[in-house]
């Protein structure tokens, strides 16, 4: 199936993306969050290769459309491609191309303008949602005719964005009335909800997601996670040309001074971002809620503690059997 049904959010066992996570998003975790009943998502420039990509798409749409159950009340979840539409990004043309030919119900777009990639995906039925840190780039968005938004707001691990979750929805919530997604510290099921009150009508949801058995985080990044406390990140554009939360300790142990990084650098997408000299490759990213990642799990797992706490959200918002 390549277009989403007009029930798909309704049939989800949680209104979550499990974010496309740049080097830690796999076919593994895409999978194993749809199987958990949420939206499965990777950065397609995590496949080396666009032969790779090709084979992790083959991957992904087979194990998914495998397990799809057959009773249409059953919960099941989706999953997403995400694509970087910044002008640098040389794989775009191929990577669309082979999004066309696999047909991914979502495509999340980020860095960049997502009109290519909108006239691309509409084509066949897919949504196209787009990944935007300020007003102005959400009214960008909104111009070239995506079906969703994705906020990215302050505290999200990885680039990350600078207004309050408050003030950004609300101000969205101003001009648009389609899709929105919300992404920043979100790490419970609490959240989820209070993203909901807020006016959002999905999560997204990162570093909760780093330190489970399928992501493609090496170990001591996933322990890392889980030691790690709000005080450990560091907010900082000197490594990518963008804003992003990082981990503290990852930059200590690269043998860096945290608290005297050089000047940003020029956002650039051509390097290789798999390793190539990249000196910053094991400095590793991480939201404000990384503090209540307190063990490596399943996603399965995770997402079920994140379902028996949004429930319990419910249940204290509306009381008992009010859901």
């Amino acid at each position: 199936m390549s277009a989403l049904t007009p029930d798909w959010l309704a049939r989800l066992r949680l209104p979550v993306i499990a974010a496309p996570m740049f080097l830690l998003s796999g076919p593994d975790m895409v999978v194993a969050a749809a199987q958990a009943g949420i939206v499965g998502s990777f950065p397609t420039l995590n496949a080396r290769t666009v032969e790779e990509l090709e084979r992790w798409l083959q991957n992904i749409t087979a194990r998914i459309e495998a397990d799809r159950p057959q009773d249409p009340a059953q919960p099941y979840g989706t999953w997403a491609a995400n694509v970087v539409a910044h002008s640098t990004n040389p794989r775009l043309k191929r990577d669309l191309e082979l999004l066309m030919e696999y047909k991914p119900p979502m495509v999340i777009t980020a860095l960049g303008s997502p009109r290519r990639v909108v006239e691309e995906v509409h084509s066949y039925g897919g949504r196209v949602i787009a990944d935007v840190n300020s007003v102005r780039f959400a009214r960008k968005a909104v111009e070239v005719g995506v079906d969703g938004l994705l906020l990215v707001t302050n505290g999200a691990g990885g680039h990350t964005g600078q207004m309050s979750p408050f003030a950004f929805v609300e101000t969205v919530r101003e001009f648009w009335d389609g899709l929105l997604v919300l992404a920043g510290s979100i790490s419970t099921g609490r959240a989820v909800r209070a993203a909901l009150t807020l006016g959002a009508d999905m999560a997204s949801i990162g570093t909760r997601f780093i330190a489970t058995d399928e992501s493609m985080a090496q170990p001591e990044y996933k322990q890392m996670v889980v030691d790690a406390g709000f005080e450990d990140i560091v907010c900082t554009n000197a490594f990518t040309g963008a804003w992003a939360n990082m981990l503290r300790p990852s930059i200590v142990r690269a043998g860096l001074d945290p608290d005297k990084l050089g000047p940003a650098r020029a956002m650039d997408v051509t390097e290789d971002p798999h390793g190539g000299d990249r000196a910053w490759k094991d400095i590793w990213s991480a939201g404000h809620g990384v503090g209540l990642v307190r063990r490596q799990q399943t996603i399965a797992a995770a997402v079920a503690q994140l379902a028996a706490e949004f429930a319990a959200a419910q249940c204290r918002e509306h009381g008992p059997g009010k859901a």
